[in-house]
């Protein structure tokens, strides 16, 4: 049975203060969602002390992107070594404002899924629909192409156990609006179900998470469907009291 995620992505925010009041807070109230694994994804300059406040604890931490590259002068870009150096667990891939604000292309985000997986780390894969996409009716056609173009490269198929997928379509990201849980249960099903044709039984193994302005309240609405296994939270995983109540809702 696959155990669920919920994943706070911090993006840029967050100070010395208010990470570490927010951590000390998670710490103080893990006995509150222990069904559940909980992980933090904070800025590059807060991985060190997010490792020493979650060390040794349920908690689990990760970074928000990563380069496809091991070392070398790519001057501003952090590498899988580099989050190895400080044991994170996850690292986000392919984000919709990586995509949108960076113009990351499939191509470059299939790279950096290889890259993440052969250092042993767990990719949290992003993909997701804008807003014309879904007016158009073509969201299963481009989360399908977005999935098939970030798992193609990979000739190691044991390893795609390891991703965790995240549907976050872009219209809901940031805007306060959240799709109808029956509606990213379909999206679910259907990336389960792509999966499952490159492997029998591979998307049963791996985790779909949504994510699009998860909000404790609905939360559970969202839990409670077959192919939902959690959820990467945005703006609410800066607020530690609605950050541990989505927690505290899934207990899969």
């Amino acid at each position: 049975m696959r155990n669920s995620l919920i994943a706070g992505n911090w993006k840029m925010n967050g100070s010395l203060a208010s990470i570490k009041s927010l951590l000390q807070t998670l710490l103080q109230n893990r006995e509150r969602f222990k069904q559940t694994e909980v992980s933090v994804l904070p800025p590059f300059v807060y991985l060190e002390l997010v490792q020493q406040y979650l060390q040794g604890s349920p908690i689990t931490w990760g970074a928000q992107n990563v380069s496809s590259e091991s070392k070398g002068a790519y001057t501003g870009e952090i590498s899988v070594p580099m989050l190895q150096d400080f044991h994170c667990r996850y690292v986000t891939i392919g984000h919709s404002e990586r995509r949108q604000l960076f113009g990351e292309t499939d191509q470059q985000i299939a790279a950096k899924l290889v890259a993440t997986l052969c250092g042993g780390l767990h990719p949290i894969l992003c993909i997701g629909e804008t807003a014309v996409e879904r007016e158009a009716g073509q969201t299963l056609a481009v989360v399908s192409r977005q999935l098939a173009e970030a798992i193609k490269l990979v000739d190691n198929v044991t390893n795609l156990t390891k991703i965790v997928i995240a549907y976050e379509p872009v219209w809901a990201i940031g805007t306060g609006r959240q799709a109808a849980p029956a509606e990213v249960q379909e999206v679910h099903q259907a990336i389960r179900a792509q999966l499952n044709q490159r492997q029998p039984q591979l998307g049963d193994s791996i985790r779909i998470i949504y994510g699009g302005s998860v909000k404790p309240e609905g939360a559970a609405q969202l839990f409670i469907q077959a192919d939902i296994d959690g959820a990467l939270v945005g703006g609410a995983s800066l607020l530690a009291d609605q950050f541990i109540e989505i927690a505290e809702q899934c207990k899969r």
